[in-house]
């Protein structure tokens, strides 16, 4: 199956957050396809809004080679005081990265996509993937969590990586 179409920065869309969604056929086909784009994109996780579609539903894969998990209704019920800082960037937004400081711990609730209640518990980058993801659901792109000056820097980067 072809990737889904990404949206692409400064789509509202991206800031939209998403209502709870159901564990039904449909949900379970944009996780299928999200999987798909989200290996051909090479991509560390997708969200149903990075694909135009309000369906809160994440798909993560923190390594290449480590199997994705499939998040429906993900949210962070629990994070440590401690920080930590790793380098986040996104589909929508290629070419630029930046450092985001975050809790280095999280537990989260979310549904698996037969509807069964789960929840995990993570440290390290994995934290930082579901944080980001949690974020996107959320209506809060990732560059919301940088200082405006460093926002600004990059989105200046951003849009002369455009440019070439």
């Amino acid at each position: 199956m072809p990737a889904l179409a990404l949206l692409r920065y400064p789509d509202p869309r991206l800031h939209r957050p998403v209502p709870p969604s159901a564990a039904d056929a449909a949900t379970a086909e944009l996780a299928r396809d999200l999987l798909d784009t989200l290996a051909s994109v090479r991509a560390i996780g997708l969200t149903g809004p990075h694909v135009g579609r309000a369906i809160r539903l994440a798909v993560i894969r923190p390594s290449l080679d480590a199997a994705p998990v499939t998040y429906l209704n993900p949210e962070v019920v629990w994070a440590s005081p401690e920080t930590a800082r790793h380098r986040e960037g996104s589909v929508a937004m290629p070419g630029v990265d930046e450092e985001v400081e975050r809790p280095a711990r999280v537990r989260v609730r979310y549904r698996d996509l037969d509807g069964s209640a789960r929840e995990t518990e993570a440290d390290g980058f994995l934290a930082a993937c579901l944080q980001h993801e949690v974020d996107q659901l959320d209506g809060v792109f990732w560059i919301d969590r940088l200082s405006r000056l460093r926002r600004e820097r990059l989105l200046k980067r951003f849009a002369k990586a455009q440019r070439q």
